[in-house]
């Protein structure tokens, strides 16, 4: 739509609009008041229970697993269990706390999101969402969110103590520390808090008033003039809402510099340990002022520079670079060439968010599993190790890696800049690139490797027979006896290619082990071995019918047990018009062989 000219219309659009927000908002407030204390309890109860009953098996597993690392070296194990009472006695109270803020603030403000969110455009029936959204939908998310609690406490825990436990030190040095240069460090590193922690503090709360008028000016005049964020119709209540919430976004901005101030004081002590000197971390200190000073400018749009001076604090000029957040912020990329503010939200702007990426990486998942399933390549020995604690290296490391090799070859083959990511039918392709990733940090760590990778592969111009072998490799390279005993096809013949390939194959395990360990990863992984479980006992029973064998009935376990554990995952992914129900449930209990 086009933005309303002239004044008086623009004024009278405005006062028009604010009743129909008010009443919104007041509605979305009436659900968050109602469904704040049960997404609260909800929270704080699960996330309070799974922390202090895995809590002390954390404890004797974490130092075990510092006595038993091969990468640390005996006087890092001393220093490390010196210091590893502190942060398991903090661990509950954090989290306790944390759980029972944070079910408080997305009980409350979850209903409003949903509430504003069923008015936009493209919703059919918005009277009814205005009052449904956001009301049971918060419950079961908070359930969600406790279950990607667990296995974050329990999974991922364990997953991150077995890599520290059996990995072996690169090239057989261990990491050690050097004691004569500690003193130091913890010298510097308590001063860089006596000293930045106060003098950032003061920066931010003498900034703040700045933030909070600018922030507001921006945004009313953005809304009075329909620009910006309130140019188009589905954004206009977010924007609207936006401006009642500033104050709390400034809040929010000042304690985070506060938090910030911890981090960039103590950070002087490890520039004084890497560097091996006192003089550098002391210079660190009054640098990091600077670095704050010169950030906070260029995000408010302030004058460039900084009162405090930028000392040099590393030896090498290049690692002092990199290092620096103020460079992030400048020179052409910087935010003082903010993007156009008429740009319109109808363009075709893909921003990928973190569960649309996980959504297309298990349907491609899914996709070579059913195929696999097929095949044979994929036992039922696998899926029964899956479900157990043991767990299946081929079907939780070995299928995923598989499945990322296939989408770099694809992006490969293609000669893109970026991944493709694609769905089981191939019709929805998405191209993942810097730009439009989910922007959270965790992704950085595997976006760059993923596509490293791929050039990679590209270098590589691999034949068809070794796409086939390397893909095999990777899915089997997690079982050894598996792999020795499978036909993965011939391997190349020159012994630099197959350690090429090697390689490869164990990068791709490695960073796919690493993604494993995302919260919500799990969740989506017992569901895909569900509907693996599904398909293999719907291949047994359709060759079984063919031979005209009679049909075995498992009496371990019920139809309506099975019925009730299928319950909440076919809430979330049975198609509507699925009429093949009967059918699904006649299989699950044909006895597996």
């Amino acid at each position: 739509m086009e933005p309303p000219r002239g004044v008086l219309t623009s004024l009278w659009n405005f006062i028009c609009f604010l009743p129909y927000f008010n009443g919104l908002l007041l509605l979305g407030t009436t659900k968050g008041i109602i469904f704040c204390p049960m997404a609260c309890l909800i929270l704080t109860v699960g996330n309070s229970g799974i922390t202090l009953g895995l809590w002390p098996v954390h404890a004797f597993w974490t130092c075990y697993s510092v006595f038993r690392a091969k990468q640390l070296g005996p006087i890092l194990k001393l220093i490390l269990f010196i210091c590893i009472p502190a942060p398991l006695i903090v661990w509950p109270v954090v989290a306790i706390a944390g759980s029972f803020l944070g079910g408080a603030a997305y009980g409350f403000f979850s209903p409003i999101f949903a509430t504003f969110e069923a008015i936009g455009e493209g919703k059919t029936d918005k009277f009814f969402h205005c009052f449904h959204d956001g009301t049971w939908s918060t419950v079961q998310r908070s359930f969600t969110i406790v279950r990607d609690f667990r296995d974050c406490c329990f999974y991922s825990y364990f997953s991150i103590m077995d890599d520290l436990r059996l990995q072996e030190p690169p090239e057989r040095k261990y990491y050690e520390i050097r004691v004569l240069y500690l003193p130091g460090a913890i010298l510097a590193g308590i001063v860089g808090f006596i000293v930045d922690m106060p003098m950032i503090s003061l920066i931010a709360l003498c900034k703040s008033p700045y933030m909070l008028f600018k922030g507001w000016h921006r945004l009313f005049h953005d809304l009075i003039g329909r620009e910006g964020p309130f140019l188009e119709t589905i954004c206009v209540p977010f924007a609207g809402l936006a401006i009642i919430l500033w104050p709390l976004a400034v809040v929010g901005a000042v304690l985070g510099s506060i938090v910030s101030s911890i981090i960039l004081g103590t950070y002087a002590g490890v520039v004084t340990y890497q560097e091996s000197s006192l003089w550098l971390g002391l210079c660190y200190i009054i640098a990091s002022l600077s670095i704050y000073d010169e950030y906070s400018n260029d995000i408010l749009d302030m004058p460039e520079g900084s009162l405090f001076p930028r000392l040099k604090y590393r030896r090498n000029p290049q690692l002092a670079r990199t290092s620096s957040l103020a460079t992030s912020f400048a020179g052409p990329g910087s935010t003082r060439n903010p993007p156009s503010r008429a740009v319109s939200f109808k363009s075709p702007v893909i921003d990928l968010k973190p569960l649309e990426l996980l959504r297309y990486i298990f349907k491609e998942i899914q996709c070579h599993g059913e195929r696999m399933v097929s095949e044979g390549l994929i036992t039922p020995q696998d899926i029964e190790d899956a479900k157990s604690d043991s767990g299946s290296r081929v079907l939780s490391t070995g299928l995923p890696a598989y499945c990322i090799f296939q989408t770099l070859l694809r992006s490969a083959k293609a000669n893109c800049a970026g991944i493709l990511l694609c769905d089981s039918a191939g019709d929805d392709v998405v191209e993942l690139t810097v730009t439009n990733r989910p922007k959270d940090v965790f992704f950085d760590w595997f976006l760059n490797p993923l596509l490293i990778i791929k050039d990679q592969i590209t270098a590589e111009n691999l034949t068809s027979d070794e796409d086939d072998y390397l893909g095999k490799l990777v899915l089997l390279s997690g079982d050894p006896v598996r792999l020795r005993n499978s036909s993965i096809g011939s391997p190349p013949e020159s012994e630099l290619k197959r350690a090429e390939l090697d390689g490869l194959a164990r990068r791709l395990q490695g960073i796919t082990k690493s993604i494993s360990r995302y919260p919500t990863f799990r969740r989506h992984f017992d569901t895909l071995v569900k509907i693996l479980s599904e398909d293999l006992a719907k291949k047994n029973f359709e060759s079984k019918s063919t031979k005209g064998e009679p049909q075995k009935f498992t009496k371990s376990r019920s139809l309506f047990v099975r019925l009730l554990s299928q319950k909440s995952f076919k809430s979330k992914t049975k198609d509507p018009g699925s009429d093949q129900e009967p059918e699904q449930v006649a299989a699950r209990d044909i006895e597996v062989v």
